[in-house]
């Protein structure tokens, strides 16, 4: 088999790995996990977490789809329609996610079993549910034995949380750089000093990396480390305890409250929302990424003609708005992506984690009111913006606002115009380098157009 079937971030587990064949996605179960399969399969656990929709479904596939010999078992995995990471979530995902891992756990233990990882890339979204898709990270309790995923937990969820709930929402991202997460003497350094009056962050930061310091060269016989069956779960229900106790108000960013202070009229409003929908149903895409979409109100109209959709912003507090609303109806993903500086290949060998393009392409992408925040914002040329769109779409649904709007003319009243070329002919002309415009649309009341393409 040759590495590039074997997906990029499943070789750490003994227990089995993911691999592709022909476009399907696939998990070889080793002999080693024989075993705790077999407990996960027949004791009720597997029937339960798949029923409460906390545990992904798989069906058992040949055993000469093995790549190798010491294949217990083949399952085909329910396919997941977007890979999201957890540096791409809003504070409320995070935690969603944390407290979806801490009642895996604690059904697990009901049925003699216990996550022996807890890594938040553990988790994915099907749309804004959180899921398990590591099915072999469950094993066979081991009386006294303590929780073997608990040090992960507090690196993955706990301590990231707490420092954007306690500090600043931007530091949420130093999950993107540690993928084994935030080392926790690193996260009592950074947490203010008022936090060590919170009792289980005291407990489960501040002196558990005392003790992860204290121990760290030193041999532990593993009977001093024994934990009652009470202990452990009074250490998940403790967990549990302090996450759900952490907070983080979706207010103070740039685009927050953008639908709030927007210059379009009513009239132009109601005709970009009509536009937008008569676009998607000419092209009825089944995936589409929203791009700049803050809270979400022009994903929703594409998630309505039953499109599976992404839903990207670069303000925290416009992607955490949106997945709460999201919730109520379980309709699209939002996720935070700044699309100057998006999620790359990163872990070993620039594999484990996949970029935004290598995510792509999807069927169609909607740029609305997004083009001049790229080139007038960040100094992208219209080429650049064109070629990016060009590797991430089929079909696009884009805006170009011009220079004599207001919101440009807010950008620029600070600035010194240096953007000679940013006008529409130039628009269309960089654009069609890379696309076929198929319709252009001006707005009712405003000067702004629609644009629908498709991928030359």
């Amino acid at each position: 088999m040759t590495a590039n079937e074997i997906v990029g971030g499943s070789f750490r587990d003994p227990s089995g790995f993911v691999f592709q064949r022909e476009g399907v996605l696939y998990r070889q179960v080793n002999q080693i996990y024989r075993e705790d399969y077999d407990h996960l399969m027949s004791s009720g656990l597997y029937r339960e977490l798949t029923e409460r929709l906390l545990l992904v479904t798989h069906r058992e596939a040949p055993l000469e789809l093995a790549p190798s010999g010491d294949a217990y078992k083949v399952i085909q995995p329910e396919p997941i329609p977007f890979i999201s990471y957890p540096y791409e979530w809003s504070f409320s995902q995070l935690k969603d996610a944390a407290l979806a891992t801490l009642e895996i756990q604690k059904t697990a233990f009901k049925y003699g079993m216990t996550l022996k990882d807890s890594s938040a890339f553990n988790i994915q979204y099907l749309r804004c549910r959180p899921i398990f898709i590591d099915t072999l990270s469950l094993a066979k309790y081991q009386p006294g034995q303590p929780w073997a995923a608990y040090g992960q937990f507090c690196r993955h969820f706990l301590a990231p949380l707490a420092l954007v709930s306690c500090r600043d929402v931007r530091l949420g991202q130093l999950l993107r750089i540690y993928l084994d997460g935030v080392p926790l003497d690193f996260a009592g350094k950074l947490l203010p000093w008022g936090s060590w009056f919170h009792f289980r962050l005291l407990m489960h930061i501040y002196l558990h990396a005392k003790s992860q310091s204290h121990f760290a060269d030193r041999q532990i016989k593993a009977t001093s480390r024994r934990v009652s069956k009470l202990g452990f779960i009074g250490i998940i229900g403790s967990l549990e305890k302090a996450v759900r106790q952490l907070s983080w108000q979706a207010k103070g960013t740039v685009w927050g409250d953008y639908y709030d202070a927007t210059n379009y009229s009513a009239p132009a409003m109601e005709d970009k929302e009509k536009i937008v929908r008569q676009f998607l149903g000419r092209i009825q895409p089944k995936v589409v990424w929203d791009l700049g979409a803050n809270t979400g109100r022009f994903s929703r109209i594409a998630a309505a003609t039953g499109s599976m959709t992404i839903s990207f912003d670069i303000d925290p507090a416009a992607v955490e708005k949106n997945y709460l609303t999201g919730k109520e109806n379980n309709d699209i993903l939002p996720l935070l992506i700044d699309l100057t500086n998006p999620s790359g290949p990163i872990g070993w060998d620039n594999a484990e984690r996949l970029s935004l393009t290598q995510r792509g392409p999807a069927d169609a992408v909607m740029a609305l009111a997004l083009v001049h925040h790229l080139a007038i914002g960040n100094n992208l040329h219209l080429e650049q913006i064109a070629r990016f769109l060009h590797k991430i779409s089929h079909r696009l649904i884009i805006e170009f606002v011009p220079k004599s709007d207001s919101q440009v003319q807010r950008m620029l009243a600070s600035r010194e115009d240096i953007f000679p070329h940013y006008q529409q002919e130039e628009f269309e002309t960089a654009f069609q380098n890379y696309f076929t415009i198929e319709q252009s649309r001006q707005l009712q009341d405003s000067l702004r157009t629609l644009y629908l393409m498709h991928h030359k």
